[in-house]
């Protein structure tokens, strides 16, 4: 939906239990037959509780329970469908909106590794005034800009190795034929009615604001700006009819909104008391018509909310809001930003109760990135630019320290030290550093050939255990959207694996001979196995580094894309396989005090003379 702002190596795993979240009612009625209102009705089914074990799946057929767990989408055990907020296109993208689709393309891959039929919905909210005033202040049409900076969005994914596979953008006809359809039959229902409107409005939240909620001189505390005071004639949706219901739903379902303080403040929002909020605007128009009134154009919330339904559709299907509810509503994910929870958690469930439209799992409402202390956005003018990033540092590296530096639901800052700290750390030295001395060892004493599988060099051995109990926390970790847990999980094992070849100090070993070098060799193929499953448990979150890694075990690109969780199961190396050249798969990142070092380090060198009775290889 539109984005207004933006443990130890012996670990133990545990078995945790979950409750899902009710399955919704068939969506598919005559909505418009006597004008029934299916508003007073409850879009969820009873469903037992169930174990999760450590194939990260359940038998049940909901998305998520009460300890946030996401175990199954629609349609059962077989699809996961999740959005992204749909990012407003006044300015191009930002490190925070690159920060939730990184989480969510995260997740979908970790989806598809448990083979889910992943439908991962991102795109473009594209309608509003300030849209229109963003694309006047640049000289061109609306229809001009949105092209423009929808692409930028676009590119960037591309550049961050996001996976997703459907891109709406709201200004599609498809989308627009969908939103009528939606507002006529909430119409039909008696939930909306005209009125005259006057208020405090933020052009950049799109929003009328209650005055408690403003700081001194009415400024919105998201933007720092002052509102401004509106009167107009618009239609209005009856939110406050549908106060006891999301109450209800809330109280059945706390799963429905995560983290879990953040179901605490929408609990409070609902308990305040709920209020009929305007759906049209009078002034605007770079929108959709109202359907019953051409001089008003819809909200742009009411609108872009649609977008999630919307982008269900396939480009050969007609536009159709049954077809698209058909296609795989409701989503088992929204994944947004806290800042426009109270339009996902509270407006959107009580839309589409009115239409009679099953709910979404679950939403999710993660925290802000900050620079310098303060929470980044286009209208704050304080961004740190993703492209700038990547270009730098490469995806992985980005991916890498944004999922792992912020505990998933919290504000996290960015500081250029701590990222290059980070990743040369964790990727380079201790994932890195790991696979490039282990192949090379085997280069030089086994030709990069296996003596043993994996399975038989590791009988009896502790540092499998470990790396198995790992896998299984893992697992839970990202299933639980505890992404920063998940890669700190999956670094351990690659922490065990320097501890162990240290340990058993395999160079040494190979010079012994005998049944030295017998062990020496497991050894490795025990370490290089834990690579494997390294590459695999990682690779949602560095989906390129991982391929570099399964690459230089000896495997093809297509065997990669091919994995599933299944195959973090100890035992996939074979003996007899041959691995690659070793080569360094992540180069160590230089901050700029080690970058003046080395090269004051290299023009003193280059001063000195070397003895000409003595060879550079001699010296």
């Amino acid at each position: 939906m539109a984005c207004r702002v933006q443990h130890s190596i012996q670990s133990s795993f545990w078995f945790l239990s979950s409750t899902p979240l009710r399955n919704s009612l068939n969506p598919r009625r005559n909505f418009f037959k006597n004008r029934i209102n299916f508003g007073t009705e409850l879009f969820f089914s009873s469903s037992s509780r169930t174990a999760l074990y450590c194939t990260c799946s359940s038998s049940s057929s909901s998305g998520g329970d009460k300890d946030g767990f996401l175990t199954n989408g629609v349609g059962g055990d077989d699809s996961f469908v999740l959005t992204t907020p749909l990012y407003y296109v006044n300015a191009p993208p930002h490190m925070g909106s690159a920060y939730t689709t990184i989480a969510a393309d995260a997740i979908a891959r970790f989806q598809r590794l448990l083979e889910k039929k992943v439908i991962f919905i991102t795109g473009t909210d594209e309608h509003g005034e300030k849209i229109a005033t963003a694309a006047a202040a640049n000289g061109s049409s609306p229809n001009e800009h949105c092209d423009v900076v929808s692409q930028a969005y676009k590119s960037l994914w591309k550049d961050l190795d996001i996976s997703y596979g459907k891109f709406i953008r709201t200004t599609d006809p498809k989308h627009e034929a969908v939103v009528k359809e939606f507002y006529s039959r909430v119409l039909a229902n008696g939930d909306i009615y005209r009125a005259d409107y006057e208020g405090l409005y933020c052009v950049n939240c799109e929003e009328y604001k209650d005055e408690k909620d403003l700081l001194d001189d009415n400024c919105c505390p998201t933007h720092l700006k002052p509102c401004v005071k509106r009167k107009e004639d618009n239609y209005f949706f009856a939110l406050s009819k549908y106060q006891q219901q999301l109450e209800e739903v809330l109280k059945q379902n706390p799963g429905f909104v995560q983290p879990s303080y953040r179901l605490n403040e929408v609990q409070g929002w609902i308990k305040n008391g709920l209020k009929d909020f305007s759906i049209s605007r009078a002034s605007v128009d770079w929108g959709i018509a109202v359907p019953n009134d051409a001089k008003q154009t819809i909200y742009v919330w009411f609108d872009a909310l649609l977008g999630y339904v919307s982008a269900l559709l396939e480009d050969s299907e007609l536009a159709s809001l049954d077809t698209a509810i058909s296609s795989g509503w409701p989503a088992s994910l929204h994944l947004i930003g806290k800042d426009i929870l109270r339009f996902h958690a509270v407006y959107w469930p009580a839309m589409l109760m009115s239409a009679g439209i099953g709910l979404p799992k679950m939403v999710f409402g993660h925290g802000f990135l900050t620079k310098d202390g303060m929470k980044m956005g286009k209208s704050l003018g304080n961004t740190l630019e993703p492209t700038d990033l990547v270009q730098r540092f490469g995806p992985d590296a980005v991916r890498y320290f944004f999922l792992r530096e912020v505990e998933f639901g919290n504000d996290g800052d960015y500081s250029e030290e701590r990222f290059i700290r980070m990743i040369n750390a964790n990727l380079a030295n201790t994932i890195g550093n790991l696979l490039n001395r282990t192949l090379g060892l085997l280069k030089k004493n086994c030709q990069s050939t296996l003596a043993v599988d994996s399975d038989i060099a590791a009988e009896g051995n502790e540092f499998k255990a470990a790396v198995e109990k790992l896998v299984e926390k893992a697992c839970v970790h990202y299933q639980k959207l505890e992404l920063s847990a998940a890669c700190e999980t999956v670094l351990e094992i690659g922490n065990g694996g320097n501890l162990y070849i240290d340990g058993q100090a395999p160079w040494t070993l190979f010079k012994q001979g005998g049944t030295a070098f017998e062990t020496a060799a497991k050894d490795l193929v025990i370490v290089l196995e834990a690579m494997r499953i390294i590459s695999i448990a990682l690779s949602p979150i560095t989906p390129g580094l991982s391929l570099k890694i399964y690459s230089q075990l000896g495997y093809t690109e297509e065997q990669f894309n091919a994995v599933s969780w299944s195959d973090t199961k100890w035992g996939g190396l074979k003996a007899g396989q041959v691995m690659a050249q070793a080569t360094p798969i992540f180069a160590r990142i230089e901050d700029g005090t080690e970058a003046e070092t080395k090269s004051a380090a290299t023009k003193k060198v280059k001063k000195e003379k070397i003895p000409k009775s003595k060879s550079p290889v001699e010296a």
